[in-house]
């Protein structure tokens, strides 16, 4: 996400909203979004025991990154799929994570049943410079279930993303790249999963909001990435 951008058209959950919007024609206004019956309580009770989901798990591999967000709501492990998504992961991990970016941003949106979206904004709100745009890998078979994280993007940006991701908190299939006799969809790129914590991410997302600046809905209290701690 390019810095030099106006921020309100620059905002992540605007994107993705307007994605979301015209891939599958919901016709919903933003923030009603309804969780697709694998979000009950048997996806809830997998995705809190930190199962991987079967859509992802043929891509886990042994030699994976695992890599600890440490929050100010409790622990998330990530498991990053390298193979799916090696420029993705490279730019997560050795781009912004071993570097301390994330140290001190926060999660700045909530979009209820749909999405938790971090990893740019400090508590002020202030967007902290980024490192180059990369190449978006979303071609690589894997899909916006719920429990993995993937990339932010801007909209009309196909190969925008920098260091914003979000995670999925419903099956978000209209997310993934599509191939189409008109015209591709390029989707939004997932790199990894949650292996465990989900019921973190869950609390997070189940926070009062607060409407702040053109931030609509930043949790409150306010959650923090602290660090981050690479297991392997």
């Amino acid at each position: 996400m390019r810095v030099v951008r106006p921020k309100l058209l620059s905002w992540p959950w605007l994107a993705l909203l307007l994605a979301t919007c015209l891939l599958s024609a919901c016709g919903k206004k933003a923030g009603t979004s309804s969780q697709p019956e694998a979000t009950g309580s048997s996806g809830t009770q997998a995705a809190s025991s930190g199962a991987v989901t079967p859509t992802s798990a043929a891509a886990a591999k042994a030699a994976d990154p695992l890599v600890v967000l440490h929050t100010t709501a409790g622990d998330i492990t990530l498991q990053l799929y390298q193979e799916k998504s090696p420029r993705t992961v490279e730019n997560f991990l050795r781009g912004y994570a071993e570097r301390g970016y994330y140290d001190q941003t926060i999660f700045h949106h909530v979009e209820p049943g749909v999405m938790v979206i971090g990893g740019g904004y400090t508590a002020d709100l202030e967007r902290k410079a980024t490192r180059a745009p990369i190449y978006n890998e979303s071609r690589n078979g894997l899909s916006n279930r719920r429990g993995t994280v993937a990339m932010i993007r801007d909209p009309d940006g196909p190969h925008s993303a920098t260091s914003e991701f979000f995670f999925n908190l419903t099956d978000n299939a209209e997310l993934d790249f599509r191939s189409s006799t008109d015209e591709d969809v390029p989707g939004y790129c997932v790199f990894g999963e949650v292996v465990a914590g989900m019921e973190v991410v869950e609390r997070i997302a189940h926070l009062p909001t607060k409407h702040e600046k053109d931030f609509e809905r930043i949790p409150s209290p306010p959650v923090t990435i602290q660090s981050t701690t690479r297991l392997r």
